[in-house]
């Protein structure tokens, strides 16, 4: 195989990438509902908003379509995307971290403790889709 078709081989068609991150938001959303539920389950508050439905299905949405946009802008111009990746994911995860720090008086360690966990989960499961649907190489 020749370059030129290594090249063509790693591209996707638009539907294509749009079913694999809508794919990444649905089971993103499922991990996180199971870690809502254990969460409530081992005590976080009843009425610990980040672990309601609504608020966690709408921005795992919103973190894994920014970072489908972010991947492909690194896709594009990053001269070496893989070693960016390998670096700035982590980074962007603990940044995201920040304001949930913010919300121990209303979630106490155990609720708060979920949503850090969530962070990571949807994270994992973006890399994954990501690198099915936008190969960086």
């Amino acid at each position: 195989m020749s370059v030129a078709s290594d090249a063509v081989a790693a591209r996707r068609g638009p539907l294509v990438v749009a079913g694999g991150v809508l794919a990444a938001i649905v089971v993103a959303s499922l991990a996180d509902a199971v870690l809502a539920l254990v969460a409530l389950a081992a005590g976080a508050p009843d009425d610990f908003q980040p672990l309601k439905p609504g608020s966690y299905i709408f921005l795992t949405a919103v973190g894994v379509v920014a970072g489908a946009v972010g991947w492909a802008i690194i896709r594009k111009v990053a001269k070496a995307p893989e070693a960016l990746v390998r670096w700035l994911v982590p980074t962007a995860v603990v940044v995201s971290f920040g304001p949930d720090f913010l919300l121990f008086g209303d979630g106490g360690v155990v609720g708060v403790g979920a949503v850090l966990l969530m962070h990571v989960v949807v994270a994992a499961v973006a890399v994954f889709a990501y690198r099915k649907v936008m190969p960086l190489s």
